[in-house]
């Protein structure tokens, strides 16, 4: 995996070290997670009746100027879905891979993914501090090692549940350099309200299942 640029990882973001939004993560993440506890169940059974198998499923991702950490997830695909991704096509430009009839997804994996319940398990991520409940697109290790210098810019804020992608398209967002310009636009105008004014969004956009797949 490439290194982040010095000149990049030396510099700070003001939400890397505001008390405020390391409260409002703690918070968030608490009540996340007793959510989670209440979910977990139902969809534990569901998942033995569609595809038996672990009910989470982790995966390294990279966070705050590079560093790698498991990333926690209701499990969506089926149990080997990593090592048959080669056979799936790549319908995003650039360094994501997306594919909204990917066939790995199994049928009570597609409702999580309509609904974002397969998110919630992240709350543990939050509450660990390996990520926070508004941030950037957490990217995988494959991803960072492919990435232009300008790309780093996006790993100076702690990655996200949610965040400009989320509320602005979802999967409807298939070009990587989109992504990286809103994750640019988020850490030009971030501040607490803007967080909550995000957060508020995302529930409306989840309710409103705009730009699922």
């Amino acid at each position: 995996m490439k290194v982040l640029p010095l000149h990049i990882g030396h510099q700070v973001h003001p939400s890397v070290t505001s008390r405020a939004k390391r409260m409002l993560d703690i918070l968030g993440a608490i009540v996340g997670l007793v959510i989670t506890g209440i979910i977990a169940l139902p969809i534990a059974i569901a998942m033995q009746f569609d595809d038996p198998g672990n009910l989470f499923y982790s995966q390294t991702r990279c966070g705050l100027e590079g560093k790698p950490f498991k990333i926690w997830k209701f499990r969506s695909m089926i149990t080997d879905a990593d090592q048959k991704k080669h056979l799936v096509e790549n319908k995003a430009k650039g360094h994501i891979f997306k594919n909204d009839k990917d066939p790995r997804i199994t049928r009570i994996g597609r409702f999580l993914r309509r609904t974002s319940l397969d998110e919630f398990p992240q709350f543990w991520n939050v509450l660990q501090g390996d990520m926070s409940l508004v941030g950037t697109r957490p990217p995988t290790t494959n991803e960072v090692s492919m990435y232009d210098d300008h790309h780093f810019q996006r790993l100076k804020v702690k990655p996200g549940i949610t965040g400009e992608w989320q509320v602005r398209g979802r999967s409807a967002v298939l070009d990587f350099e989109d992504i990286v310009q809103m994750d640019l636009d988020y850490q030009k105008r971030w501040s607490i309200a803007y967080d909550i004014i995000l957060i508020v969004q995302t529930i409306v956009v989840v309710l409103t299942r705009k730009g699922a797949c």
